[in-house]
């Protein structure tokens, strides 16, 4: 079953224009969603919003967008006040420039989305636009609105579509010196990186999702399963904790003792 296209609009290069479909990259609908019940009864407790002074429960439509100038001092805003402050972008991917992939860094990049067609007259257009990305090595830059709020994003080739990422903006990534400078710079020896080398070379696997699955959510499915059918549940097995030492480790007894651990493994 095809994923249903949660955004439609145009893709737009200077007279180029396209309709296309986009939805999220990533989803965590199969990620277990938990609720609030009251213990003596059983029901489901439920939120309301209500003012912090009376508290009375306010209703829906008696909510506006408030931004804080000063204290119990607020700039009001409709929401349709909000959504025209960037119209032009609600609907339209507006490619302004091209910028080399390899110069943007992993840290500015923040939620994917694939973007493709959205009928067969566009796909001719959208391809153009497509592949002379991808013989470039380039990205488009654009702005969209998404998720009631206004984001620069970067268009990338990917397969028979593109995937847009929105990216974060330049005062939300913080500056890396400032921490990294405490980790210190330490000469290391070339037999120890020669060591480290072949035991990344020993763990080294083919990319698989399987790599990054996630235990935790595994045992909550087992428990439910496991309440669900009405059984006894034992408790899970307590890993011991390592052993700290305060001392200063051996970096190539360590990494000897690495390798033969792995050459063990892989000889089983």
């Amino acid at each position: 079953m095809a994923q249903r296209a949660f955004w439609k609009g145009y893709l737009k290069l200077s007279l180029v224009t396209c309709r296309v479909a986009m939805t999220p990259a990533v989803t965590e609908s199969s990620k277990l969603r938990f609720h609030n019940i009251n213990r003596k009864t059983g029901n489901r407790v439920v939120s309301r919003y209500v003012d912090a002074e009376t508290g009375k429960p306010v209703d829906d439509e008696d909510q506006v967008k408030g931004y804080e100038r000063a204290e119990d001092d607020y700039v009001l805003f409709e929401d349709d006040e909000l959504e025209d402050v960037a119209l032009e972008s609600t609907r339209t991917i507006d490619i302004e420039s091209f910028v080399p992939r390899s110069s943007i860094g992993w840290i500015w990049y923040d939620s994917p989305h694939y973007l493709a067609p959205a009928d067969k007259v566009s796909e001719e257009a959208f391809a153009v636009i497509r592949e002379a990305m991808r013989k470039t090595d380039t990205g488009g830059i654009a702005r969209l609105v998404l998720y009631r709020r206004e984001h620069a994003v970067l268009l990338v080739p990917r397969d028979d579509g593109m995937v847009v990422w929105t990216m974060r903006y330049g005062d939300e990534v913080r500056e890396p010196d400032p921490f990294f400078k405490e980790a210190g710079r330490s000469d290391v020896a070339s037999s120890a990186k020669t060591m480290m080398k072949k035991l990344m070379e020993a763990r080294l696997r083919d990319w698989d999702p399987k790599l990054v699955r996630d235990p935790v959510e595994e045992r909550l499915h087992e428990i439910i399963e496991s309440r669900t059918k009405k059984s006894k549940r034992t408790k899970p097995k307590k890993t011991a904790e390592p052993e700290r030492k305060d001392n200063v480790i051996d970096i190539m007894e360590a990494l000897k003792r690495s390798l033969a651990s792995e050459k063990k493994t892989a000889r089983k």
